[in-house]
């Protein structure tokens, strides 16, 4: 089995000092990119989250303060990746709601201008979830028949991913070839932001997705509560949402 690219698509994993999009860093970014023509080449960058990496989450990736001491910190090699990056549709395995909204937290304090928001997710995650509803590393042996070696190994991963969905487009044939497919199959919610807070609606309308405002449309929730947008703007959401709730507060201002 080929994937059927029109653009390039880069399988990436990260491990981090934790699993808050907001306050953690990335440790160690690894990504593999597959060329339509089936080239394939692979990076693994270290990196300094200028941070504590918690003792129990080194004892799942196994990095630790001292390995990273003497890395490049994220903003030194962000261009770098986004260069990596560039026109590329993006995979992994739980990315959507992960690796990719935290990638993009990176790109924003690096002020790396890159809009990832103009490409295609694939989340190797969710067909395996919608599928058989397994591990990553059940999913190596379930579809690929191997055990995975050095799990939670963000270069590991990455491979494993990359040939988890090899073996799921071999396996299921309602499962087409096309990153536009897939990239749909995989979305679970047409978010306006990276971490799913804002979400459009059928009518292309943001609504909030969380909190007492749940379900309603963003301008009528900025309009009708004036602390609305100061409490988000100074409270833990991430860049990217804060972000996009100030594109829609100009919007709505200029009208």
């Amino acid at each position: 089995m080929k994937l059927n690219l029109k653009n390039p698509i880069v399988f990436f994993d990260l491990e981090t000092t934790g699993t808050n999009i907001v306050t953690d860093r990335i440790v160690e970014i690894s990504y593999l990119k597959i060329s339509p023509n089936g080239r394939e080449e692979s990076k693994t960058i270290r990196i300094n989250p200028e941070m504590h990496i918690p003792e129990q989450v080194t004892a799942i990736h196994g990095i630790t303060d001292e390995d990273v001491a003497d890395c490049p910190r994220f903003k030194e090699v962000a261009r770098e990746i986004a260069r990596d990056f560039e026109g590329c549709d993006l995979a992994g395995y739980n990315s959507n709601r992960f690796d990719i909204p935290l990638l993009a937290e990176e790109f924003l304090r690096a002020e790396v201008d890159i809009d990832m928001k103009k490409r295609k997710f694939v989340d190797v995650q969710v067909v395996f979830h919608k599928m058989e509803q397994r591990t990553l590393s059940a999913a190596y042996k379930f579809y690929c028949d191997k055990d995975l070696d050095n799990a939670h190994s963000a270069e590991a991963d990455t491979r494993a991913t990359y040939e988890v969905l090899m073996a799921q487009l071999d396996r299921y044939p309602e499962l087409k070839n096309e990153i536009a497919f897939l990239s749909g199959f995989t979305t679970q919610n047409n978010n306006a932001d990276f971490a799913g807070r804002i979400i459009y609606n059928e009518k292309g309308e943001e609504i909030i997705n969380f909190g007492k405002y749940k379900g309603q449309k963003v301008s009528d929730v900025l309009k009708n509560d004036i602390g609305y947008y100061g409490w988000i703007m100074s409270s833990d959401f991430t860049l990217d949402t804060k972000n996009v709730l100030t594109k829609i507060k100009l919007r709505d201002f200029q009208k």
